[in-house]
């Protein structure tokens, strides 16, 4: 795939990102601290002297929140697209899965109830491989268990859970 021109404030961005999440970078905050410090008897710890470094801080501070939401905002498009790529090319995945980030959160609450009851589903299970479609969990359970209860396997573990809980 041939790479777009990015936008000005798209490169400054990442650019920015990039440099403010450095050593150097650490660095040279640390250091302006240092010397603003220093500075303190030679000032009088005055009025303005504190106005210095708590205008400076905040200022750096406000630009800084934009930079880090823009390349969160990058970042978190990404990993969605990722997953969303991950979840349409598997053919057990429910499809329902792509594109959630966009639901509400009672939808959401909903979608984390239907997972719950397959964990519980799961730790039923004998054979760790397994799985379960949000669309159809009870029924491959039922179908699955009532296939496996005829299984030697099977008739182990529930023999072996009986000795274990006594």
């Amino acid at each position: 795939m041939a790479k777009k021109k990015k936008n000005l404030f798209e490169n400054f961005a990442n650019w920015a990102t990039a440099a403010t999440g450095s050593s150097a970078a650490f660095i040279i905050a640390m250091s302006t601290i240092v010397v603003w410090l220093v500075t303190g008897p030679v000032f009088k710890y005055s009025d303005t002297w504190q106005l210095i470094i708590n205008t400076g801080t905040t200022i750096v501070t406000f630009l800084m929140v934009f930079l880090i939401q823009k390349s969160q905002n990058k970042d978190s498009k990404a990993i969605h697209l990722k997953l969303n790529e991950i979840l349409a090319s598997h053919q057990g995945a429910s499809n329902r899965m792509v594109d959630i980030e966009n639901l509400t959160e009672k939808e959401l609450d909903q979608l984390h109830k239907f997972y719950v009851r397959l964990s519980e589903l799961a730790e039923k299970e004998d054979d760790l491989t397994c799985t379960h479609s949000i669309d159809a969990a009870d029924d491959n359970h039922e179908t699955k268990q009532s296939g496996y209860k005829s299984k030697s396997h099977y008739q182990n573990a529930v023999k072996n859970r009986s000795k274990a809980s006594k």
